[in-house]
């Protein structure tokens, strides 16, 4: 079967370099030069590329499966696998194991195999839109020819737009936060700093939210998130107010100490989050065009922050070879039509999580109470852990997403228990959010202009 990916992301990588292992001729299509050398990528139009990423193991089992030299490769350059518990995997990686890393590094190694493949054959372009015959997809048109194909895997992203007019429109929400990031280096000999989550360490404050995100060979990324409707923290992306917020932020200034690590990038702005669905039906709830199937971040995108986005994604495209394998593809309507249903039922269902933990945080971050009367959200759920740790053998199969969110709903009457008895989660130590914006504030001044968008900086140091 003639195939054309479009994009070459981690969904369209995978995707393109399974399909080709499957005897498919595959075109792969995207207008990214990729990396400059090693250490830098400017990536253009992906927003988050150089935000911060942690790898579940859902993500890093399909990788391991489809692309087995990559995750070595990725092993070999630093990045660090570990288990349920957090605990850094051994010289034996058991299947499960989720990965700390950077996204550059992990698209680096994955583009490189991709490359090297002989059944992908990369075009470097822009697809203008899908072209179809005779009610059926017949492949890409681009700005100087076209790319034939039975088969138009869409793997652009959320805001590409290819054949998306042919789609029953998004539902679509503000994910209510803004966050500003910037990548360090351990200093030669210097070791991380205190970890509270397999990801590396969250901090919840008044008003606003620090995570510190471990990843490969010595770095690490630093974010502050806040609620996008107050913009007094918007200057953080400003040196000398993120300076000021490091300082006074107890977690960021242990790990950011200049005794144990030095910035690798300049402060990382991040724009508007949306949590997003759509499916592969139009507003009559039929296939728009036999022949094209959505994947990833084009049929979902989550809050960033709970790092699901390249788990929901290759979850979906190793549900499509699934379906592959078994002879999907003799009839293209069927396959979109399985594809968008299954999708309905385990990939939609964290998109509406995250609708409600996001519009519930953002309440809260505004000065309302947990309501103990009404079910509670899930962060509220997993919060509750702290209080009776019995909830964990619940609770950490849906933060592993080995269980959907709807598990949560058993423990719910034990939950409003706790939220009854007047406990609330505890708050980090640290400044509260007015305390923070007036040290932001006081270290920006008036007046003073946006600095400039620019590619991370060259490392400052090499671990040893």
């Amino acid at each position: 079967m003639d195939t054309v990916v479009v994009g070459a992301g981690p969904t369209g990588l995978v995707g393109a370099v399974a399909l080709a292992r499957r005897g498919h001729r595959v075109a792969l299509v995207d207008n990214d030069p990729g990396p400059a050398d090693a250490e830098h990528w400017s990536r253009r139009g992906v927003m988050q590329f150089h935000h911060p990423h942690g790898f579940r193991p859902q993500a890093v089992d399909v990788i391991r499966a489809v692309m087995p030299e990559a995750f070595d490769a990725l092993l070999a350059h630093g990045a660090e696998p570990f288990g349920p518990d957090g605990a850094v995997a051994g010289d034996e990686v058991p299947p499960g194991s989720g990965l700390r890393c950077r996204r550059m590094v992990v698209e680096r190694e994955l583009r490189r195999v991709a490359e090297a493949e002989p059944g992908v054959t990369w075009i470097r372009a822009r697809a203008e839109a899908v072209q179809g015959e005779c009610g059926r997809a017949t492949g890409v048109r681009l700005r100087d020819g076209a790319v034939d194909a039975d088969l138009v895997l869409v793997a652009t992203g959320r805001t590409a737009g290819l054949a998306d007019d042919r789609r029953a429109p998004a539902d679509a929400t503000d994910c209510g936060l803004a966050y500003v990031s910037r990548q360090y280096r351990l200093l030669p000999g210097a070791e991380p700093g205190p970890v509270n989550s397999p990801l590396g360490a969250v901090a919840l404050h008044a008003g606003y939210v620090v995570i510190v995100f471990a990843h490969d060979a010595g770095t690490f990324s630093t974010l502050i998130a806040r609620p996008s409707a107050d913009r007094r923290l918007a200057d953080l992306r400003h040196e000398a107010a993120w300076a000021a917020a490091v300082a006074a932020v107890p977690l960021l200034a242990t790990w950011c100490d200049p005794a144990r690590a030095a910035p690798i990038s300049p402060v990382l702005p991040g724009g508007r989050l949306h949590n997003t669905y759509r499916g592969q039906l139009d507003d009559r709830g039929r296939v728009p065009l036999p022949g094209v199937v959505y994947v990833g971040d084009s049929v979902c995108t989550t809050n960033p922050t709970a790092g699901r986005g390249v788990s929901t994604s290759l979850l979906q495209v190793e549900h499509l070879l699934a379906l592959l394998d078994d002879g999907g593809g003799a009839d293209p309507e069927a396959l979109a039509l399985v594809q968008d249903a299954w999708c309905h039922a385990w990939i939609r269902p964290w998109f509406l999580d995250h609708l409600a933990t996001d519009a519930a945080q953002t309440a809260r971050w505004a000065g309302e109470d947990v309501d103990p009367t009404r079910p509670p959200t899930s962060d509220l759920v997993v919060s509750a852990t702290e209080v009776d740790r019995s909830l964990m053998a619940v609770v950490g199969p849906y933060l592993t997403m080995r269980a959907l969110p709807d598990s949560l709903v058993a423990l719910h009457p034990r939950v409003r228990e706790i939220y009854a008895s007047g406990w609330r989660p505890p708050v980090a130590e640290g400044p509260t959010v007015d305390e923070l914006a007036g040290l932001v504030g006081a270290a920006v001044g008036p007046g003073v202009p946006a600095p400039p968008s620019v590619a991370p900086a060259a490392p400052a140091t090499a671990r040893a």
